[in-house]
């Protein structure tokens, strides 16, 4: 079996699940899909993801069959499906719907309003891209915070990284590069830093990958 994760390195979206990939200690090839120069509208990408977004995981089975799996938290999903071990979700029932919870303030809430073809759209229109999404990340984290403030522990929901630590990493990642005050976000600047005291999380950011560009 063989993976192969199609993604760009400053795409929050790829981000996630390279954090879970890592937590899985599973490895893969990084295939680079570049945003900016457009490669994820072109026909040979869209023949592997219909909606030209990143990520798309790639899986060829040891018989040869491939399968693609599109959308970061379904990817995130199968993932901990497929490799329960260690689990990125908590046995608790009601635990688990939270951390989902967690996860859809990023997916749903904040990282559509930043998206590429969104800010592009404001950027046409006329609009400040940055300063149109920025209090829109803000309000957001500071709603994931309030929600995480009833469930965290070392991390987001208790003492093991979730997929709500998974999403929340490169949501702040995006919230400085879209210039967002977050110093008062504590309890998530804490869970930041003792998420990437941990090699997965040190390993899958943007900064760290082999298509990232340099400063």
């Amino acid at each position: 079996m063989k993976l192969a994760l199609h993604n760009y390195w400053r795409s929050s979206a790829s981000h996630r699940v390279r954090i879970a990939l890592g937590l899985k200690e599973l490895t893969y090839d990084y295939v680079f899909v570049s945003l900016v120069k457009g490669e994820q509208l072109g026909e040979g990408y869209r023949s592997l993801n219909s909606m030209a977004q990143l990520p798309t995981l790639e899986i060829t089975e040891d018989s040869g069959a491939r399968v693609l799996i599109t959308q970061s938290l379904a990817i995130l999903e199968y993932l901990e499906e497929r490799w329960p071990t260690p689990s990125i979700l908590p046995r608790d029932l009601v635990l688990r719907a939270k951390t989902r919870a967690l996860a859809e303030i990023v997916n749903s809430g904040i990282q559509p309003l930043q998206n590429l073809s969104t800010t592009n759209a404001v950027n046409k229109l006329g609009g400040d891209s940055v300063a149109w999404v920025s209090p829109f990340i803000a309000s957001g984290l500071l709603a994931f915070a309030n929600a995480a403030a009833e469930t965290a522990g070392t991390f987001c929901v208790g003492d093991t990284p979730t997929i709500a630590d998974c999403c929340l990493i490169p949501q702040l990642a995006s919230a400085r590069r879209f210039k967002v005050d977050i110093t008062g976000l504590g309890q998530l600047l804490a869970i930041e830093e003792r998420c990437l005291a941990l090699p997965a999380f040190a390993a899958a950011m943007p900064d760290q990958q082999p298509d990232a560009v340099k400063a």
